[in-house]
């Protein structure tokens, strides 16, 4: 059955570019366009599309609303254009905030001169994120949420105390479909917690990083594929949302204790054995830039069995290899349940590989963390 999708935009060009593109796909259906967030609204209860591609920059309703609307309603899978700008970067956060899916820069460049190649990238999304559990979620706007109380602490733990950091802020709340969960971990001396995702990682991460106290006592890797122009945005977010530190990481950033060092776009993160990461150019070979494989597998060779890697929601089988790797040396292995996911790719790969000795709901995960560590 072909996917029917929702094209809102308030460009006449870009209407019809993006339903010509999708036409061609036999195994998706237009089955209609708006101009604005308020059309748009009215046509997903009318026609329940599969997936809605939505412009964020429109008349009477801007996308973001149109989104937190269409989540209260009649949740549907929405792919988020944006610019790739450092304030569309934030814009689009905002727009996985409220409850969209996925995204893709809004190129009318690229459109014109890598026809195919933007043919497939969109149609693959949109296939993709029509498998999502978006459908199976109630979602609303952030609010505001009192601090978890941070852990207690033995006298080797730190001697001063974190300056306190604003209180973090919920992620859109979801009703997941219950699902059988691992027992609680048993605390272990890690010298490094390791984190890859991609879909639905944005919002995924935002939920584990702000149950984290900022005394936790081991320094944290994020990996989001994400373009270079949005991490920097997002590292900027993640830091005022949660008690711990967050950043983009550098070249020769050291790794420390209630620090979580993210990715940058674009490019691949290492672990040396001296407690530092490398920042390398982006292989072209690669598929990912950030790649979780590099990130864990780097990790594996300089920490062995002291690392405690979570895999969360994303397509593809991205982290299976360096979860390989790091359960050869020893190490801990996560994966997020399907049921909390949005797109469960990356963690079923670890699943189906039996690489994961732990399978927890996502809200479960920052509890688990702390337990496990502290």
């Amino acid at each position: 059955m072909a996917v029917k999708v929702l094209v809102v935009d308030d460009s006449g060009f870009f209407r019809r570019r993006v339903s010509e593109i999708l036409s061609a796909d036999p195994n998706i259906q237009v089955v209609g366009t708006a101009t604005n967030g308020k059309e748009a609204i009215d046509q997903a209860l009318a026609l329940k599309p599969d997936v809605i591609t939505m412009d964020y920059e429109m008349p009477m309703m801007d996308g973001i609303t149109a989104v937190r609307h269409i989540m209260q309603r009649c949740p549907t899978p929405v792919l988020m254009f944006s610019s790739l700008t450092h304030e569309g970067a934030r814009v689009t956060l905002d727009a996985l905030d409220a409850g969209a899916v996925d995204f893709l820069p809004k190129n009318f460049e690229d459109i014109s001169r890598n026809p195919e190649k933007v043919k497939q990238l969109l149609c693959e999304k949109v296939h993709s994120i029509s498998r999502s559990n978006r459908r199976l979620s109630t979602y609303s706007a952030p609010a505001p949420v009192a601090a978890p109380a941070p852990a207690a602490t033995s006298a080797s733990s730190f001697a001063s105390p974190a300056p306190a950091r604003p209180a973090p802020v919920a992620a859109p709340v979801r009703t997941p479909a219950a699902s059988p969960s691992s027992p609680a971990p048993k605390r272990k001396s890690y010298k490094l917690v390791a984190i890859g995702t991609s879909t639905g990682g944005p919002v995924a991460l935002q939920r584990v990083l702000t149950q984290l106290p900022s005394n936790f006592p081991a320094p944290i890797v994020l990996v989001q594929h994400m373009p270079a122009a949005f991490t920097k945005a997002f590292a900027e977010r993640l830091d005022k949302l949660c008690r711990i530190s967050v950043k983009e990481a550098e070249d020769g950033d050291i790794l420390r204790p209630g620090l979580a060092l993210l990715a940058p776009g674009g490019k691949q993160m290492m672990i040396d054995g001296r407690g530092a990461v490398r920042i390398l150019p982006g292989d072209e070979r690669l598929n990912y830039k950030p790649c979780v494989d590099i990130t864990f597998g780097s990790a594996a060779k300089s920490y062995g069995d002291k690392v405690l890697a979570v895999v969360l929601t994303g397509m593809g089988a991205d982290g299976r290899e360096g979860a390989r790797l790091l359960k050869q040396s020893g190490s801990s292995i996560w994966a997020q349940d399907e049921a909390s996911c949005v797109i469960y790719g990356m963690p079923m790969a670890i699943v189906k590989a039996n690489l994961a000795d732990a399978i927890y709901d996502l809200d479960e995960i920052g509890k688990h963390l702390v337990g496990a560590c502290i």
